[in-house]
């Protein structure tokens, strides 16, 4: 048995937490840059405002009825995700952080009402935490997906059926009719697994529901499309195909990207920016114990602007495979100034770390009479106090030389306009109640 412990428009709710007033208000929460919708309540989605709407196409429903758009604070709803992770956890024996506002649950041994259950959860993280959420339980992973997407709209599902009140459904339950009602309502396109192309060539060969995928011999989906989908056919059918992932695979490529504020055309902010983006890549790759020997760096203008284009990207390789900061670096800015051009207003920039393998896994080099192996612990003792450092006092309290140090914006920081304080990791934001 597993539960799907979801967060309710998450980052929509995580602002709300901060501000009630927002309550019964069309919200939503923007892209880096405050380029386009990634959050939306409720009220957001009945104005017709999708996923991914540009904000320069839906600005005008700010005036006009009073549409709030705020920019994106990871640092809040990071920290509001660990808190709701942390009671999600009391479900069950084991738990799968799947994103930040998704969370299995293994019930396997549990005793009593799941449904029960279920409930104190949803209410305890809405009491402690302030976040609204819906469980979908189920004897798969792909059906609790499901019966959780049910919860959430019970009110364009036929029936009189119980588990699908109070954002809860228990499709372990339901009876056999029932459950056909149910998966008969949801459109084949909604089933965890089934992209956007799969989708479309399920729909256009007469598979249209998630009754009609559950009904499918798992042997043709996988001979016309694909082994993933015989599991999500076979998930469906009520056999366990997928388990609990208590420690995720280590990453095979890890990116730091982003767009910038404002065009970027000189060299210095450019190296600062990809400085910035080759540290934080690096900090990621030693999270999971891994060292890269290749290193990605790109450049490129923005497609949308009528400006000259120009987009190129080189791969440095590195001596051996590292995870240290100063020599990612290092390599990203070598490839960065090979493939600088003047006379060009860029708009993103990134760093990708490339052929990586566990930290365990020892390269031998020939001996060329230098003290290669004791500078290497040595730099990996500082790499550990840097990270030790900015755990305990932020990102980027101690960072190489060419990001450099400052709070004042730089040329190519990202665009928030409209982000909110950073409530519960900041004392200087915390909110204070005054009598």
């Amino acid at each position: 048995m597993f539960a799907l412990v979801d967060g309710n428009n998450f980052y929509v709710s995580c602002e709300r937490v901060f501000r009630p007033s927002l309550e019964g208000v069309p919200v939503v929460v923007l892209s880096n840059n405050d380029g386009c919708a990634i959050a939306r309540s409720n009220e957001a989605k009945a104005l017709g405002v999708k996923m991914g709407h540009p904000w320069h196409q839906i600005r005008h429903l700010e005036d006009e009825v009073g549409l709030v758009a705020l920019s994106a604070n990871f640092a809040l709803y990071g920290d509001m995700s660990d808190r709701m992770m942390s009671l999600a956890a009391g479900l069950g024996p084991t738990q799968e952080i799947y994103s930040i506002d998704e969370s299995f649950i293994g019930l396997d041994g549990v005793r009593g009402d799941l449904k029960v259950r279920a409930l104190a959860i949803r209410s305890r993280i809405h009491r402690w935490v302030g976040i609204p959420c819906g469980v979908g339980i189920a004897r798969t992973k792909t059906l609790a997906k499901l019966a959780n997407h049910i919860a959430k709209t019970a009110e364009r599902k036929p029936g009189s059926y119980p588990e699908v009140h109070s954002q809860v459904c228990d499709l372990s339950r339901a009876s056999s009719e029932e459950f056909e009602a149910l998966l008969s309502a949801t459109e084949v396109g909604e089933v965890w697994g089934v992209g956007r192309k799969i989708g479309a060539a399920l729909t256009e060969a007469g598979v249209r529901t998630a009754w009609d995928l559950a009904r499918m011999d798992p042997a043709v989906a996988k001979r016309r499309w694909s082994v993933v989908l015989e599991r999500t056919v076979r998930e469906l059918q009520g056999v366990p195909c997928v388990g609990l992932e208590d420690n995720p695979e280590p990453k095979k490529q890890i990116a730091c990207t982003r767009s910038f504020g404002r065009p970027v055309e000189a060299l210095a902010p450019l190296s600062e920016a990809v400085s910035e983006f080759a540290s934080r890549a690096a900090e990621k790759l030693r999270a999971q114990g891994s060292v890269a020997s290749e290193v990605l760096v790109f450049i490129r203008t923005s497609p949308f602007r009528k400006d000259p284009q120009y987009s190129r990207s080189m791969v440095v390789p590195m001596r051996g495979p590292s995870s240290d900061t100063s020599a990612i670096v290092g390599a990203a800015l070598l490839g960065l100034r090979a493939i600088y051009k003047p006379g060009f207003r860029l708009a993103k920039a990134g760093v990708m770390l490339m052929d990586i393998q566990p930290s365990s896994l020892e390269q031998l080099e020939l001996d060329l009479g230098g003290d290669d192996t004791a500078n290497e612990i040595v730099r990996g003792r500082l790499m550990i106090a840097l990270d030790a450092v900015n755990g305990r006092w932020g990102k980027g309290t101690v960072k190489v030389g060419s990001a450099k140090v400052g709070e004042a914006p730089r040329d190519w920081s990202m665009r928030q306009d409209r982000r909110t304080p950073a409530y519960t990791t900041e004392w200087s934001d915390m909110p204070v109640a005054r009598a």
